[in-house]
């Protein structure tokens, strides 16, 4: 090798003054500056290719993209600034395509939140959001499940959620136990959602969050509080049951429902760590909401006595925290809490015994939608 060869910084061949190329003050031959760099769609720039912030179609410096360019919260494709749809109050971008999507008449956008509207009596009402997926995110197949449930009364309304790959949520209105399970026609929603290919259960994208209101727990902050703690202490403690209850894999779980893994001796101190640690709302039992405690621990299904079976759990645990007392709480036993269900709630019964939660019997049904 002659002692003024060039080499090439990164394949280190030697290479003729011809073909140098000298960039951001590495010496490269014609074949790397060709891999190694792009130039910038909208300046012009040369940059490092993998220092792009494009998409496979279209190569943008840093700059560009910061000053001119944003991503579609809907699909994410690369738009242009002037070409981006935004809601009212909200600075999420979209493109053309999804933003007239996510406002037809039947699929609105993550955000919407309508004032809630309560069926039933009583103090505790539940919020269902239910995802399904893999039969499109669809505004006629939306109407046809928004015709099924408001032919008389807006009880459910559907949205868009980026976390579905095609599909949407459903989400309904406030309603008491008895409500939903007497009056409330999911039955036909679930068997119409299902005709349309939908699936709930059997996706690795699909959960069913079920919100309580938050004023049952007390008629104050501080009674709310200590309602509350006993919750999060239930579900930290029997965390294996509930976990073997949910469906959910521990990786789901771990994502998008995760345990505070706070337990101590008493419900005080298991609640006060749990909101120490600021996990956000992608946890069990999220505490984020002003007005409502959401369950997150739950995976999707399209399966009425499993929807049932989980409201009534549900239901169970929030009536254990307004009815004992701390120490009663600490010192409950899963099987305690079992024999307690009361016979007319045979939906969670049947399905703790199909998990082998209840006696010891062997499961006789499976998820299947």
């Amino acid at each position: 090798m002659r002692e003024n060869s060039i080499i090439c910084s990164e394949c280190g061949a030697v290479i003729s003054g011809e073909s140098v190329h000298i960039f951001d003050e590495h010496t490269m031959c014609e074949e790397c500056f060709e891999r190694c760099t792009v130039t910038c769609d909208n300046c012009g720039e040369r940059i490092w290719r993998d220092e792009s912030e494009g998409d496979s179609n279209y190569t943008l410096c840093n700059h560009c993209y910061e000053y001119s360019y944003t991503t579609c919260e809907g699909c994410g494709r690369l738009i242009h600034n002037e070409d981006a749809y935004y809601e009212d109050g909200e600075d999420y971008p979209y493109c053309r395509e999804c933003f007239e999507k996510l406002n037809s008449n039947s699929i609105k956008n993550y955000s919407y939140k309508p004032e809630p509207i309560f069926y039933g009596s009583g103090d505790l009402f539940y919020g269902i959001e239910l995802e399904i997926d893999k039969g499109g995110e669809d505004s006629q197949n939306a109407e046809k499940l928004l015709d099924i449930a408001n032919s008389r009364d807006e009880r459910i309304y559907c949205k868009h959620d980026g976390s579905i790959s095609d599909g949407f949520e459903i989400v309904s209105h406030p309603m008491s136990l008895d409500y939903h399970i007497n009056t409330m026609n999911w039955l036909d929603i679930f068997e119409e959602a299902i005709r349309m290919r939908y699936r709930s259960h059997n996706t690795s994208t699909c959960g069913l969050h079920i919100h309580c209101s938050r004023s049952a727990f007390g008629k104050n902050y501080e009674e709310q509080e200590k309602a509350i703690g006993r919750i999060v202490f239930f579900v930290e403690k029997h965390w294996n049951e509930l976990v073997k209850f949910s469906r959910r894999t521990s990786e789901n779980l771990n994502r998008w429902a995760a345990k505070y893994a706070t337990i101590s001796n008493t419900t005080e101190e298991t609640y006060k760590k749990a909101k120490d640690k600021r996990m956000g709302r992608y946890v069990a039992v999220n505490l984020e909401n002003c007005n409502t405690v959401e369950f997150r621990l739950f995976r999707g299904t399209l399966r009425y006595k499993t929807f049932i079976a989980t409201l009534q759990l549900v239901d169970e645990i929030c009536n254990l925290a307004i009815n004992l007392s701390d120490r009663e709480m600490e010192e409950l036993s899963w099987s305690d809490f079992v024999s307690m269900i009361l016979p007319k709630k045979f939906e969670l019964i049947e399905y703790l015994k199909s998990k082998r939660l209840y006696v010891n019997e062997n499961s006789t049904e499976s998820e299947e939608m």
